[in-house]
């Protein structure tokens, strides 16, 4: 290897740690540290109607009991909406954003009408392209009128620019995505900067990461952020999504479902080592 690697930890401060997120900082420390590279923090707190100051404050607090260090500054998504921005109007420069105005209602409906039924497990958006048959005048009526919408990918567009793209994870081998099956997914929202999807790729690149580490369950999305990484001229990493920590039904854990955080479990008296022990049995 030429150069040093750089991998990440990017937790949303919408809740705290849990077994899982802890899985994930050691995987990400553990595959720099394997080839004496670097592992950089991100704060993902794009969603700012969920995410708190008090949950950051705690994600630190857990990381360092953890004993898991992170090198350089840290990286706070709020502070960087104008380079998602500028990235946005790239995109929209180059013709591969279409603005659409229909609910999730209106979506669901016509998607059952067509008989047709999500794809990949629901983890990628699946939409039928009703704002993109919209003529330009009608568009900008929408648009005056105020009615709320948000910036979908013309899959098709952008694939007519990338073609089939091929990006290699360490765990799954090389994988090849082809845009036009993406599904037209949400880039932006009138009250949002820019998605998860347009972040991540932007973020990765400011912070220089060669390897992305993160859980198996975002391997499906992936394709959608390298075919960003192609239309916005950015740098191509290596994935590797390692494998969930899921408890006793087989469920991964997430914070929706109330997972018991580190938190808790560090009152309850156990010892960082109690949670890697955890982590490798689970």
């Amino acid at each position: 290897m030429d150069s040093p690697i750089v991998t990440r930890f990017a937790p949303s401060p919408t809740g705290f740690l849990h077994l899982g997120h802890a899985l994930a900082a050691w995987e990400a420390r553990s595959l720099a540290d394997r080839f004496s590279g670097r592992c950089v923090l991100r704060m993902e707190d794009i969603d700012q109607t969920r995410s708190r100051p008090e949950f950051v404050q705690a994600i630190l607090e857990d990381l360092d009991w953890l004993g898991i260090r992170f090198d350089g500054p840290m990286m706070v998504q709020s502070s960087r909406f104008g380079s998602y921005e500028h990235a946005l109007q790239v995109l929209k420069d180059r013709g591969m954003l279409y603005p659409c105005f229909c609910t999730r209602r209106e979506i669901a409906e016509e998607v059952a009408a067509m008989g047709a039924a999500p794809q990949g497990g629901g983890t990628v958006d699946v939409y039928p392209g009703t704002c993109l048959k919209l003529d330009k005048v009608r568009r900008k009526e929408l648009m005056k009128s105020g009615k709320p919408f948000s910036w979908r990918l013309d899959c098709r567009a952008a694939a007519r620019i990338t073609g089939p793209l091929v990006w290699r994870d360490m765990r799954f081998g090389e994988q090849v995505c082809r845009p036009e099956e993406l599904g037209d997914v949400i880039l932006g929202r009138k009250d949002c900067p820019a998605s998860y999807h347009v972040a991540v790729v932007v973020d990765d690149a400011a912070q220089g990461v060669t390897h992305v580490s993160r859980g198996e369950d975002l391997l499906p999305v992936t394709g959608i952020h390298r075919t960003l990484q192609a239309l916005l001229g950015l740098p191509v990493p290596q994935w590797y999504h390692h494998r969930l920590v899921r408890d006793a039904s087989g469920r991964r854990l997430a914070k929706r479902d109330r997972s018991m955080s580190l938190r808790e479990m560090r009152a309850a008296g156990m010892r960082p080592e109690d949670i890697f022990r955890m982590m490798r049995e689970r």
